[in-house]
């Protein structure tokens, strides 16, 4: 009957109940680590919680996994839980109250799956209530250290998560047997064992490792103005990483403002959590079916129909070959799915099912040409293969901004006007569009004058027409910025590889296209009037500024100083930087560390004054 009382619907209970079942569940994840309800039924009850009483103090316990400690360790700065979101409108809406202009920079971390532990003057510790965490310091045999620029035997002053790799967990924990002699069932299980044995001399004999995963590790950065256009890339970003992960964390990029918000009891203001749960659910994989794109084929599995979120979702984005491959995913297994902030459902995981078959093909669906793979993309490398044809020329027409053109439109242009490329699409006449079935005079003659309002075109648009593998509006628009697209046609592969942000494999992508498809870009630029992202750059002071630490007059004081003297004033620090004024030098700000790291020039704010006065 236990297990009936905990399936109830939270919305029809008190508070009283309620605060009782989660403090159970807690208990049971974290003390004995044998969890009877899913993270998605869990979180329901905090949720109905914290519609009743959100100052319920059931909801302000901090809570850590049981470890086989040697003492207590006093934190020098509290390692606080996160306040919780449940789904993107959740998460912006805390954003919004936060930022202080559209201009807020927000750093965007995973949220692992593990312990959370400090590594400070040689002592190893969790989390504990916040305050005081256990002392583990003989585990240390056992965990290696990720963090920015390094990887290897903890032996500097980390904050992060305790984890096992996915890999492994695949590899080295596939042989490692507990005191019953079974394996772990899964990683989050194994690190608390692990933690929780007195004795680890048997784990080091059977070559067990946990990683220490710094906090700042992995992070990306985003505007507000940007996130909701963003969010979606950086999940699929996130997702590719091997570490277990329940969620993201979502901070405010200034330490110095967040810090300034304060805290309660339980979490930080100016941090948040964005919590997996609620977004996933398990289904069967059907079956596989790839689809063209304009360079490549995606897999996309059919699965059992699923409500996630009041939607019911039929299919999933498998992203490529790559991902299938590392995740071993077939027909038949159980995968569970994901829809979060209205991202394309996809798969984050799976369970090996009873029949199983491969979905992986090898001979393209269109021309039966063999498929080629290509880093983490299955490619159909015939130039004749009409459905690569047509979704590279979708992909340029998008790009070149003629929206009337959807790709049913393309076919039959393809297949009765015998167009082929972008340059064919630009001759067309009002008599060639009425030729197609569908168009009549008057929309004939607004596609054709949409073709030619296209006529007019940023450069940046005009290369990403070209459908350059990794080389969308953006990235070109960055590039043509710092070179007109005549200077990038006379480059080398090594000198465009040095571009900021592009590197050797797309370095290599767009020389060699804009090689083979020169002829074609002379025919193009000939039927254009293009408009050049240089020239309308506007110029930037050569010299940049950052400010930190407490100051006693307003920061907008000593940047408008700064503007007089030819400095352009910056948010955050990075290598470009060409001075950093503190207010003490003493102090271990990030952005005090930063610059240290990155070399940049360092000066207390006292003697930068007397140098501006």
């Amino acid at each position: 009957m236990e297990n009936d009382l905990f399936s109830n619907d939270p919305s029809m209970m008190g508070e009283k109940e309620i605060a009782s079942i989660i403090e159970r569940h807690n208990k049971l994840y974290w003390e004995k680590g044998e969890p009877e309800i899913s993270d998605v039924e869990f979180d329901s009850y905090v949720r109905a919680l914290e519609k009743i009483n959100p100052g319920n103090p059931v909801l302000e316990k901090i809570y850590s996994p049981d470890v086989a400690s040697t003492g207590k360790v006093k934190h020098d700065k509290p390692m606080l839980s996160l306040d919780k979101a449940y789904s993107f409108e959740e998460l912006l809406t805390w954003a919004k109250k936060y930022a202080r202009s559209e201009e807020e920079l927000f750093t965007i971390q995973p949220k692992y799956d593990g312990i959370s532990a400090n590594f400070a003057n040689g002592v190893l510790a969790t989390r504990g209530d916040g305050l005081e965490g256990e002392n583990i310091t003989d585990k240390l045999p056992l965990i290696e250290l990720e963090t920015k620029g390094y990887r290897g035997p903890l032996n500097r002053s980390a904050r992060g998560e305790i984890i096992i790799r996915d890999d492994d967990f695949k590899t080295i924990y596939a042989k490692i047997r507990k005191k019953d002699g079974k394996p772990y069932k899964n990683s989050r299980n194994a690190v608390a064992g692990i933690m929780g044995l007195k004795e680890i001399d048997d784990m080091r004999r059977q070559g067990a490792k946990l990683t220490l995963l710094d906090y700042q590790f992995v992070s990306y950065e985003v505007k507000l103005s940007e996130m909701s256009a963003k969010w979606p890339e950086v999940l699929a970003e996130i997702e590719k990483l091997p570490y277990p992960m329940d969620g993201i964390v979502i901070k405010l990029a200034d330490e110095e403002y967040s810090e300034s918000l304060g805290n309660t009891a339980h979490h930080p203001r100016g941090q948040i959590a964005f919590k997996f749960s609620g977004i996933r659910k398990k289904s069967r994989i059907l079956n596989v079916e790839w689809s063209f794109g304009k360079n490549c084929l995606t897999p996309i599995a059919e699965i059992e129909p699923v409500e996630i979120g009041g939607i019911t979702i039929k299919h999933a984005t498998l992203h490529n070959v790559k991902n299938i491959i590392d995740r071993d995913l077939q027909i038949g297994d159980t995968a569970t799915v994901e829809r979060a902030g209205d991202v394309i459902p996809h798969i984050v995981e799976s369970e090996k099912g009873e029949f199983r078959k491969s979905c992986i093909i090898r001979n393209c669906p269109c021309c039966s040409s063999e498929l080629v793979q290509e880093g983490p993309e299955l490619r159909c490398l015939n130039p004749g293969c009409s459905e690569t044809k047509i979704q590279r020329l979708l992909a340029a027409v998008k790009n070149i901004g003629i929206e009337r053109l959807g790709e049913p439109n393309i076919r039959k242009m393809m297949t009765v006007l015998n167009v082929g490329s972008l340059k064919d699409i630009f001759n067309l006449k009002v008599e060639d569009i009425l030729r197609l079935e569908g168009f009549k005079d008057k929309s004939a003659s607004n596609l054709f004058n949409e073709i030619q309002s296209a006529r007019k075109v940023d450069d940046f648009e005009l290369l990403a027409a070209l459908n350059i593998q990794g080389i969308g509006k953006n990235v070109a628009k960055m590039i043509l910025a710092k070179y007109s697209l005549e200077e990038l046609r006379k480059l080398s592969e090594e000198e465009i590889s040095q571009i900021y942000g592009i590197g050797p494999e797309r370095a290599q992508a767009i020389f060699r296209e804009l090689r083979s498809q020169s002829d074609f870009l002379d025919e193009l630029l000939a039927c254009v009037e293009m408009s050049e992202t240089k020239k309308n750059v506007p110029d930037k002071p050569s010299k940049t500024i950052c400010f930190t630490g407490k100051m006693p007059e307003k920061r907008s004081y000593y940047e408008d100083l700064a503007r007089k003297q030819g400095y352009e004033p910056v948010d955050s620090v990075t290598k470009t930087l060409t001075l950093l004024v503190a207010a003490d030098t003493a102090e271990k700000s990030s952005k005090l560390q930063k610059a240290t790291k990155e070399g940049v020039e360092i000066i207390e704010l006292d003697k930068w004054l007397a140098r501006m006065l």
